[in-house]
């Protein structure tokens, strides 16, 4: 079973994935923004916008390598690794997701898709706690995004205004919700069984916090 994690830049996928495969034996993280990155780094930096130049491609997800190669490598693992295989990646296009979680469908996989929603003002404050870390103070000020969240702001109306379309179903709001709830709650739809989450609320927040970091990007 592939379990697609889908929700805006900051709504919670990617700490909702490793929850999942923390208590779900035998299962897996295969994130696709490895290859989205790999692929815009190959461009020489002025080519990907770096020094402030325009960017060749603005989004990775407009390569066609990257969703067949996506799907390729899915398909790959799914073929050959007998646990389940956790996904944490934003589609917001019907087309490119036709072409990735559609696609795999076709493969003949069982392909569990949820969209993780929240208010906008939650998914800012997720922002803000993602960049610093969940520990560290709102140094820039309390309401403020840090600059280099500016793309999942602006991306995040329209994420938020897709993502709530029919095609994009299991619908899962996440502004009442922790992590191991949600969590909870995937597991329970997909027919899925969990370890209990017996982790106390400061090594959960110690655990949050290195994902975080770890999956901050510069470029």
């Amino acid at each position: 079973m592939l379990l697609w994690i889908n929700g805006p830049f900051g709504g919670g996928k990617t700490q909702t994935a490793h929850e999942i495969q923390r208590r779900l034996p035998g299962s897996v993280i295969c994130d696709p923004e490895h290859a989205g990155f790999g692929l815009r780094r190959m461009l020489p930096p002025e080519l990907r916008g770096a020094g402030g130049g325009r960017a060749l491609v603005g989004d990775f997800q407009d390569l066609a390598s990257w969703r067949q190669g996506v799907v390729e490598v899915l398909d790959l693992t799914l073929s050959r690794h007998d646990g389940a295989v956790i996904v944490p990646m934003t589609v917001t296009d019907s087309g490119y997701f036709a072409e990735t979680v559609g696609r795999l469908r076709e493969l003949g996989h069982d392909v569990r898709h949820f969209s993780l929603l929240a208010e906008r003002e939650t998914v800012l404050r997720r922002l803000r706690e993602r960049s610093y870390g969940n520990l560290l103070p709102y140094a820039a000020g309390k309401g403020s995004v840090p600059r280099r969240e500016s793309w999942a702001v602006e991306q995040l109306d329209h994420c938020l205004e897709q993502l709530s379309e029919p095609e994009f179903a299991e619908h899962l709001w996440t502004d009442h919700s922790t992590v191991p709830k949600t969590a909870d709650r995937i597991a329970v739809l997909a027919g899925l069984t969990l370890r209990p989450n017996n982790e106390g609320a400061l090594r959960t927040r110690l655990r949050q916090a290195k994902i975080g970091l770890k999956h901050i990007r510069f470029d």
